[in-house]
């Protein structure tokens, strides 16, 4: 029967989960699904169970991320799906120290704890993630995949801040985000993946990479997943005069400040409507805020990728991937356009189909739309790591 994997995906309040069966090279998906609202009144929980397309929903309050593992954990078994003989866990931020997925032991949660300060959104829920898990299954293999990891072997100009060299040595440098869907989308281009590429992992939240040659050259997002792009509640990018000018002259604290530029910007803050990209822009043509939205947020994916492009001396492709890249085309559109000293030409009815290549037969930029799937890339390094034959 192979070896089952379970996927453990821990948002700010949510968990999304996958099983996997990976045997003898291949790799099937058996089912996947998701708590959502952790941590309000009500939360939701919904399982399907690929096999037989049986679907569970289930409303309740999940008050914490080790609650709703537990939730996932027991929804899994009530469908009779076979038990995870290991567990992969995405880990937003693995620091300097964590390059590769490893294996979970004292040593490693301890560094976790060390790092929460970097990702205070995520990293508590992760651990309780991990936890909740060794406590269903205490002797079971868990396996952490860093988000961070991929973008390890940049070059120190891209990794460094124009800061004291002290705050380097204390940290504080470029990690860099959605190094799981990075790495996805490198493999599913393969041999193409040679030569000057720049992906496009648009989402609520959302980054760009330059990847040369396979390898990671630059990155939209810093030390932590606010920077960057604009995003979906996300600021991206701002003047650090801003914050201090809030600080000293608006009265603003840190959790007012943290608040703002992770809950409270983006498209939410600008179009003060939403940060839903699908109904932005449904409503464009008669909400101009909403029309701002959404062309600020195309300005800003076109400014990065110009940018990323001089730091490869170059484009071969541009692959979008992420809840907007894939399924959102007027801003593949809006994206593409004024970008022909790239070599950009986009194929229209290419793009509003969806299909994996959207460029235009004279495009000497190849363009292309990949879904994203970062479970696999967890359930592959899980299965690697935890088992023999792996």
């Amino acid at each position: 029967m192979g070896s089952h994997v379970l996927c453990l995906n821990a948002g700010s309040s949510s968990v999304k989960f996958a099983l996997y069966r990976m045997d003898k090279g291949e790799e099937t998906l058996l089912a996947e699904g998701e708590v959502e609202r952790v941590g309000l009144e009500t939360g939701s929980l919904w399982l399907k169970d690929l096999g037989n397309g049986t679907r569970t929903e289930k409303d309740a309050s999940y008050p914490d991320h080790a609650s709703a593992v537990r939730a996932a954990l027991a929804a899994l078994d009530e469908l009779g799906l076979p038990s995870p003989d290991a567990v992969g866990h995405r880990i937003v931020h693995g620091g300097a120290e964590h390059t590769a997925p490893a294996m979970v032991d004292d040593a490693l949660i301890d560094s976790l704890r060390k790092l929460v300060p970097f990702a205070p959104l995520h990293l508590p829920g992760e651990l309780q993630g991990i936890e909740a898990v060794a406590a269903r299954y205490p002797a079971i293999r868990q396996v952490a995949c860093f988000d961070t990891a991929f973008h390890r072997g940049m070059p120190e100009r891209a990794e460094r801040f124009p800061l004291p060299r002290g705050l380097w040595e204390q940290g504080i440098r470029r990690y860099g985000f959605h190094g799981l869907s990075y790495e996805y989308v490198v493999g599913e281009i393969g041999r193409e993946a040679k030569g000057k590429w720049v992906i496009a992992h648009l989402g609520n939240g959302a980054s760009m990479a330059a990847v040369l040659d396979g390898k990671p050259m630059d990155t939209t997002m810093g030390l932590t997943p606010t920077g960057g792009l604009m995003m979906g509640t996300r600021s991206g990018d701002l003047d650090p005069g801003i914050i201090l000018y809030l600080m000293r002259q608006k009265g603003y604290g840190a959790d007012a400040i943290a608040r703002m530029l992770d809950h409270e910007s983006g498209l939410l803050g600008v179009s003060g409507i939403t940060r839903n990209m699908k109904t932005l822009l449904e409503k464009r043509e008669t909400e101009p805020e909403a029309a701002l939205a959404v062309e600020m947020y195309c300005y800003h994916v076109r400014k990065h990728l110009g940018a990323l492009a001089a730091a490869l001396g170059g484009l071969d492709g541009l692959v979008f991937t992420g809840g907007i890249g894939e399924r959102a085309a007027p801003v593949r559109r809006e994206v593409c356009e004024g970008m022909g000293h790239l070599g950009m030409r986009l194929d229209a009815t290419l793009n509003e189909r969806h299909e994996r290549v959207v460029s235009a037969p004279k495009s000497t930029c190849k363009i292309m739309i990949i879904p994203a799937n970062e479970d696999m890339v967890i359930a592959r390094h899980t299965h690697r790591l935890s088992t023999p034959e792996g």
